[in-house]
């Protein structure tokens, strides 16, 4: 397991975002200071990821489907399917599995493309309202929160072994529309705000789950007010804005505190959220339906996908690896009689038998 030193430092600023790499490498997108801000105080925003025709091409698609809801509806979560990997909207499946994004993750967590696996791929459209709904459950003015509670079965190891990287791409001008990701940089291993373990939230231990901040917040300071006061010194006091553009990706953790903040009437904000974990994190969830479920679809969607992926993007959805033991001239014949009319190279695989 790979450890990184983590001394107390000055909290960057995220209000801009960071500019592009200068390396044109697929193999190492992230410069230095962009996998050492992520290392060291839990979020980096970069530009230039994942292609800007790729995010604009789903947000169009994107619009066609999630339309603005109608009345009270809250319609900002999900996608009905429609926006889970795999989708039918190539792409979407595209951006998943795009290159610089895959070594990116990996650059952060210090290992190999083939060391992490894809645990989520979808997109919301998020809708400003004219009038707030009072709705504990609501998504338009969430509560700081950590993400951890709904993907791992566990709880987050020591900061300085991560287990996952989380993504949020986004395909709108956050300045225009609203809905600025709000989050809360931690400045060194003796920061409060990330005293470990990290429980102080609604919906960990014997706290209710509630996502409204308004609810959430005046729930706390009624059962514990103590979180509440922490809360409101240590993190609403110190969060900040991504001031993303279309095509800005945010790289978190499952223990960064962030929220989703509201987003200005009349307009809609479009963002395809990502996880992935290191291969050996079993404990972290993969949050859709097994990848082999879409085998079922008359699209072919999933087999089209398993064929002409690349080996590396093959393992993150959990393929075996070449030279794994699972491999045998058997099995190599077996899988490549099932994908090769689908254009499956297997020549890597039977290689690796020797």
């Amino acid at each position: 397991m790979v450890r990184w030193a983590c001394d107390n430092a000055a909290v960057p600023d995220l209000a801009a975002t960071v500019p592009s790499p200068t390396t044109d490498d697929d193999g190492t997108p992230l410069a230095e200071h962009q996998i050492a801000q992520w290392r060291t105080h839990g979020a980096v925003v970069v530009d230039g990821l994942v292609p800007i025709d790729l995010v604009l091409r789903t947000r169009s698609a994107a619009l066609d489907v999630l339309r603005p809801p109608v009345g009270d509806e809250i319609g900002d979560f999900g996608s009905a399917g429609a926006f889970v990997f795999p989708s039918e909207v190539e792409s979407f499946n595209e951006a998943t599995l795009h290159s610089r994004l895959l070594a990116a993750v990996a650059q952060l967590l210090g290992c190999t493309v083939r060391e992490i696996r894809l645990t989520q791929s979808d997109l919301w459209a998020k809708h400003g309202r004219s009038t707030p709904l009072d709705d504990a459950f609501d998504n338009d003015d969430q509560r700081m929160h950590v993400d951890y509670p709904n993907h791992t079965l566990t709880h987050p190891p020591r900061w300085e072994t991560p287990d996952a990287v989380e993504v949020i791409v986004y395909a709108d001008d956050v300045t225009v529309t609203g809905g600025a990701t709000s989050v809360v940089l931690r400045s060194g291993p003796d920061d409060p705000a990330y005293a470990w373990p990290i429980v102080a939230t609604p919906g960990v231990g014997a706290l209710e789950w509630v996502n409204s901040k308004g609810h959430a917040e005046a729930y706390l300071a009624e059962v514990a007010p103590e979180v509440a006061a922490w809360r409101a010194e240590h993190l609403y006091a110190r969060e900040q804005s991504v001031e993303a553009r279309c095509g800005s990706v945010l790289l978190y953790r499952h223990d960064t505190w962030h929220r989703g903040t509201p987003v200005r009437p009349g307009h809609t904000r479009v963002a395809h959220n990502l996880t992935f974990r290191r291969a050996g994190a079993e404990w972290v969830s993969t949050l859709h339906e097994g990848w082999a479920w879409a085998m079922y679809r008359r699209s072919r969607v999933m087999e089209r996908l398993v064929a002409t992926s690349t080996v590396d993007q093959r393992c993150v959805l959990g393929f075996p690896a070449p030279g794994h033991p699972w491999w045998t001239p058997d099995t190599v014949d077996a899988v490549e009689a099932r994908y090769a009319p689908l254009g499956f190279d297997a020549s890597e695989y039977r290689a690796a038998l020797s």
